[in-house]
């Protein structure tokens, strides 16, 4: 055997083997809404929210949780064709093949510290390709919407709720 025809079955083999452990899903009965990947978005969040999140960490935990209950309640109201290409999208997050083709690595997103999470997001942000941008706008959009869609948190925005007067005409 040759080294050529060895180093090609192999490479073959091992992609072969990848493409296959990335394309197989075990049947696991979850929710069908799989909580709206939860985990993801909780990677996400302080990336898009640098600076937003509260420092304690009791109250940072309390806005991440509510803010994942929005973003949650937020995908119930998007149009059906934008929730499963935001499903798409997170699944291919989700997916090391996906992720591989998304970020260029295959380490998962909850692996990777913050910087380079940061590092990703602008690198879509700013990338030719209209995909990774659109990416980005939406998976930005719903986090930060979702965010400040909780009254707790427009202080930041130095919002407040306005008032109305009710005139008693008589």
């Amino acid at each position: 055997m040759k080294r050529r025809t060895f180093l090609t079955g192999a490479f073959a083999g091992t992609a072969a083997l990848a493409l296959g452990v990335n394309l197989y899903l075990p049947n696991i009965t979850t929710s069908s809404d799989d909580i709206h990947h939860r985990v993801l978005f909780s990677v996400l969040i302080p990336a898009f929210l640098d600076g937003a999140l509260p420092e304690v960490p009791s109250h940072r935990e309390i806005a991440m949780n509510r803010t994942l209950d929005a973003i949650s309640q937020s995908i119930t109201h998007l149009a059906p064709d934008q929730q499963q290409e935001l499903m798409e999208l997170l699944e291919l997050l989700e997916g090391r093949l996906g992720l591989l083709l998304l970020s260029g690595s295959m380490t998962p997103l909850l692996m990777r510290d913050p910087q380079q999470l940061v590092e990703m997001l602008e690198f879509w942000r700013y990338n030719y390709l209209d995909m990774l941008k659109t990416a980005y706008g939406g998976l930005r959009e719903l986090i930060m919407a979702s965010y400040y869609a909780c009254p707790e948190h427009w202080g930041n925005l130095r919002y407040e709720k306005p008032t109305f007067l009710v005139n008693n005409l008589q």
